[in-house]
């Protein structure tokens, strides 16, 4: 099967376009439009050249890393975010992309030195307090976790990822009423999602509550989904604290995005 074509915005084919040279603001719009329409790989030219043209300037770089993780990239991700970390100017997005590309690759305690430094300049912000909730239980330390979460949610009360990632934690650490609680208010409320119910189902799971556990899951998924998942459920149940809590943080996607 053949590639799929990628257009450059800026390609004129050596002809003059009969327009203006595209400034640095320009291509860092023209950059952000291709990226938020899915077209990564133009984005990731077009921010590439902005860096070419604006050499001081992290911003670039910084965007580029974050398509670079859109795509899967991870490794070409952390080049770029540490190519940005070198220029002059506010860098902490890219401590923020380096964490976040190192949780990716299942290296929590390489995401704790550019967490650290984010936090030293923005110490109140919600989603690096999420970030450094996922990185400790990533560790195992879900004590810490909680701590982190609930702090977020001091600065942001209700947030659905605090809230989400709190649950979950507490239910890794054998706290399952506590995580039902915590979430079962936003799951079942009117804007609930289907991932926040399902994340409750496996709660109610692991708790052994089969039966709200196919309530739950029936709710966005057909019978022979909710029937492999109970399934999955009981698999977990029987597992080690540590395993279990591997399996779970491994197996699903993403949890600070």
């Amino acid at each position: 099967m053949a590639s799929p074509v990628h257009l450059d915005p800026l390609s004129v084919d050596g002809r003059d376009g009969g327009g203006p040279t595209p400034t640095y603001p320009m291509l860092m719009r023209i950059g952000a439009a291709a990226q938020s329409g899915g077209d990564l790989p133009s984005a990731l030219g077009v921010y590439r050249r902005a860096a070419e043209m604006a050499p001081a300037d992290p911003a670039p770089l910084i965007a580029a890393g974050d398509v670079l993780l859109q795509m899967g990239n991870i490794n070409e991700a952390i080049v770029s975010y540490h190519a940005a970390l070198v220029r002059p100017g506010d860098t902490r997005l890219a401590q923020v992309g380096l964490a976040k590309a190192f949780l990716m690759s299942g290296n929590p305690q390489l995401a704790l030195e550019p967490l650290s430094k984010a936090l030293e300049e923005s110490p109140e912000d919600p989603k690096l307090l999420l970030l450094l909730g996922v990185t400790k239980d990533l560790a195992g330390q879900h004590w810490e976790a909680q701590a982190h979460y609930r702090e977020g949610l001091v600065r942001a009360p209700g947030d659905p990822a605090l809230t989400v990632d709190l649950a979950l934690s507490l239910a890794l650490s054998g706290n399952y009423p506590s995580a039902i609680s915590v979430l079962q208010p936003l799951a079942i409320s009117a804007a609930g999602t289907a991932q926040e119910r399902q994340t409750l189902a496996l709660i109610y799971g692991l708790n052994g509550n089969t039966a709200e556990a196919a309530r739950l899951g029936r709710i966005d998924l057909d019978d022979p989904s909710v029937e492999h998942n109970l399934a999955y459920f009981q698999s977990l149940r029987e597992l080690s604290p540590e395993a279990r809590s591997q399996a779970i943080l491994s197996g699903g996607p993403a949890r600070a995005s």
